[in-house]
């Protein structure tokens, strides 16, 4: 697994991290623990070494249950992984944000008890939805958690992009934060404005719902019918077909050679894009892991290849 440096951080991430959302949450299916346990084990013999998580990742009635998860799945090798983690929104309360003092030290301390863990590599904002709900009394007491050295460094995980890419942008300006994670697939691209700001400010780029809701999975087929509750149930037939028809179309242009398949493509073309420090992948399984680890090993593309998806790009789809 090759790395790369998270901007200017002294952390050298793998170039494919993943993501723990679909192991603390059924928004994805359930996930029997020890499956759960059995991927992060197998994640670290192949080479990752970032591992994401939220207080968010849990259930209505158990906040971080994802963290939880996380920390008994890395047993003995939690010290020798980067994890990050996130504060402003829990499982049991998710509306509205709570980006204040009081929450982020709870948050903090509550995340580094199911984690086992004594301090957070990187601790992200969970996507406020504007700048008027961010206390100022929250920097002091993130500044008090990293002199404790409770959290090493400060991110932003973006949501409600135009609402919040401004603010985002001068966070990064300023020096608040040392990262960003933003959503980037070749079906959305909007984010690309304050990806080319974290490279000017030297900030890491953590690139998630790089498969888009599974669109990319190549599994999706016009004719799919989505289990109600799951995310991708929202979409009307209408879309469904828009978007497997955009995902063959790229399909022709990316798979061949060494790139077997849709997933595969996907995952490096996110590597391939200026500024991306890393990709996320939100597997459940070693097996649906491995195409996003073969990616890091593939050759980029060629400039001629990524201007041809440049061209077929005609809108951004909505996120997750």
């Amino acid at each position: 697994m090759k790395t790369r440096r998270l901007g200017r951080t002294d952390l050298q991430v793998s170039e494919i991290g993943l993501g723990t959302w679909a192991l603390g949450s059924s928004v994805y299916g359930d996930v029997e623990q020890a499956a759960s346990e059995a991927l992060i084990q197998g994640s670290i013999e192949k080479g990752i070494n970032f591992f994401d998580t939220a207080p968010l990742y849990g259930s209505k009635t158990e906040d971080g249950v994802a963290e939880t998860v996380l920390g008994a799945g890395l047993g003995s090798r939690k010290d020798g992984v980067i994890i990050s983690t996130k504060f402003g929104r829990t499982a049991t309360d998710v509306m509205p944000g709570r980006f204040t003092a009081k929450e982020a030290r709870q948050s903090c301390e509550a995340s580094l008890r199911r984690l086992g863990r004594d301090w957070i590599d990187l601790l992200f904002f969970h996507s406020p939805f504007g700048p008027s709900e961010i206390d100022d009394g929250v920097w002091a007491e993130l500044e008090l958690l990293q002199s404790e050295g409770k959290v090493r460094s400060l991110g932003h995980s973006v949501s409600m992009y135009a609402d919040t890419c401004e603010m985002s942008a001068e966070w990064m300006r300023e020096r608040k934060i040392d990262a960003i994670q933003v959503v980037l697939s070749p079906f959305n691209r909007e984010t690309r404005p304050l990806i080319d700001a974290a490279i000017r400010t030297d900030c890491g780029v953590v690139a998630r719902e790089c498969m888009a809701n599974g669109f990319l999975s190549g599994m999706i087929t016009h004719d799919t019918v989505f289990p109600q509750g799951s995310l991708n149930a929202r979409y009307s037939r209408e879309e469904i077909s828009e978007r497997v028809d955009y995902a063959e179309a790229l399909k022709e242009v990316l798979v061949g050679g060494k790139v077997r398949n849709l997933p595969e493509a996907t995952y490096r073309w996110v590597l391939d894009q200026a500024g991306v420090s890393l990709a996320l992948s939100g597997a459940k399984s070693l097996v649906e892991l491995e195409d996003s680890i073969r990616a890091s090993q593939l050759s980029s593309f060629s400039d001629s290849l990524l201007e041809r998806c440049e061209v077929l790009h005609q809108k951004d789809f909505c996120p997750a």
